[in-house]
């Protein structure tokens, strides 16, 4: 019989990694993702790995997203060097991802021991290294969309487009015990059935589990079209004011949307004067990818890009400044009033926004504008949920911006969404709920039950179930 441990994302947004194990694949971890919220040092050193990386012999990866991928160094560091599978477009972002992570993690871990040695505390040593980050690549196989490739001595693996973020994947795994087939379904991360730029994510219809995310369980997003008018009144309203716009977002999805959205803005002379910053090195490259991966996205949101005679994101929006070093990032401090600027990381635990919010969370005339989920023991929950006092960088800071939330832009399908995707599954599949807060999955799995009769588990971290 094949068995499922979660050791990560159960009833929680963060941390994606569950191990499958069978007689016909051998034990495959789907996911190895970092816990997200909290000091990024304490945070890595705290991580665990429940499992003898040397026995897992295979990773197969949903996406790039460091939530699902982060804990890969620290798995090759422990010993794991079997294949990592993923979609084409994944081994590119992951690229970027791992090594952006790395150094962000080696920076704090050099400023962390900086102190510890001035208090005369011991050193930390680091749990992974850059070379551990190469060695996760080169394991990296890659896979498109739609084909079939086998898994260990009696499974098969395809990949759906799941539409969250470029090369973002569902995966079926068929295998076949004791000449009983059975066939599993991983949601991984599902997006928006109209976000722009990403395709709608696939349905499927067969199944005997599935194990689907419900990150939005509990609710649904505004429109697009509300969502839209939001932002414009938001922009108008700072720009009044004489402030500044700061947007925290991830670098991959959220910030390719939001650029579209603000060129889409410009190309109908609706955007006033506004200078925009991407403040992040790591989106900016990227931005530069989903240029490359144009084939796999929206044909109907890129043409419009095409139609502009434009070939690329960055130059669909003339009026962007795109900040690389650090003396270009910190320049945009000497901008007073008229800025709009987008930098990571999209739930305010590290990168070049904390810097931002140093110079202008204190101010009124600004607006903190959120376009992504926020996870619990976040900065950015905290300041969702209205904390009027924050710490940066060791010292007290007042929260005075307007703080706003766009729910429209999320990369995660919401409750309708969600209730849409799995009702494509015939029959009765067994139904796992996986990748949401207990509130969140709680409200869904009643909703599935009270209107499709369709009853679901919701594991708790730890928990193994068999199928």
């Amino acid at each position: 019989m094949a068995t499922i441990t979660f050791h990560g994302a159960a009833q929680e947004v963060t941390g994606s990694c569950h191990l499958l194990e069978s007689p016909a694949l051998g034990r495959v971890l789907l996911d190895c993702g970092l816990h997200q919220g909290g000091d990024a040092v304490e945070r890595l050193h705290e991580e665990t790995l429940p499992f003898d990386p040397h026995a897992i012999d295979a990773v197969v990866l949903s996406h790039a997203h460091l939530d699902h991928s982060g804990r890969l160094p620290l798995l090759v560091n422990r010993g794991f060097d079997g294949p990592i599978h993923c979609t084409e477009a994944t081994v590119d972002l992951l690229e970027l991802m791992l090594e952006d992570a790395a150094g962000l993690y080696l920076r704090d871990l050099e400023r962390s021991n900086l102190r510890n040695r001035r208090r005369g505390k011991p050193l930390r040593k680091a749990d992974y290294s850059r070379t551990d980050v190469h060695k996760a690549l080169k394991l990296c196989q890659p896979h498109a969309y739609g084909d079939t490739w086998s898994l260990g001595p009696e499974a098969t693996v395809c990949f759906h487009d799941a539409g969250h973020i470029l090369g973002s994947a569902i995966v079926e795994i068929t295998l076949t015990e004791k000449t009983q087939r059975k066939t599993l379904v991983f949601s991984g991360d599902l997006g928006k059935s109209d976000a722009v730029l990403m395709n709608d994510p696939t349905p499927l219809t067969h199944a005997d589990l599935v194990m689907m995310e419900g990150t939005y369980g509990d609710r649904n997003h505004r429109s697009m079209d509300n969502t839209l008018a939001q932002l414009g009144e938001i922009l108008t309203d700072t720009w009044a004011r004489g402030g500044n716009v700061m947007i925290p977002s991830f670098a991959v999805g959220r910030t390719q949307e939001i650029l579209f959205h603000l060129g889409r803005l410009h190309q109908q002379g609706a955007l006033d004067n506004w200078q925009i910053f991407l403040d992040s090195p790591m989106a900016i490259k990227a931005t530069r990818l989903y240029d490359r991966w144009f084939k796999l996205l929206d044909h109907n949101d890129v043409k419009h890009i095409r139609r502009s005679h434009h070939n690329a994101l960055v130059d669909f929006l003339p009026n962007l400044n795109c900040a690389v070093s650090t003396d270009e990032s910190m320049a945009i401090n000497r901008v007073k009033a008229g800025a709009i600027i987008i930098a990571g990381s999209g739930m305010c635990t590290g990168g070049r926004i904390r810097h931002h919010f140093k110079q202008r969370i204190w101010n009124a005339r600004n607006t903190l504008l959120f376009i992504g989920f926020q996870a619990r023991n976040t900065l950015g929950r905290q300041l969702v949920d209205g904390a009027r006092h924050i710490k940066l960088f060791q010292e007290d800071y007042v929260v005075k911006a307007r703080i706003e939330t766009l729910g429209g832009f999320s990369a995660h399908a919401d409750q309708s969404e969600l209730m849409r995707w799995i009702g494509h599954f015939e029959g009765s599949p067994r139904v796992v709920l996986v990748h949401g807060e207990p509130k969140a999955l709680d409200t869904l799995s009643h909703k599935l039950w009270t209107e499709n009769q369709r009853k679901c588990e919701i594991p708790a971290e730890g928990q193994s179930l068999v199928f």
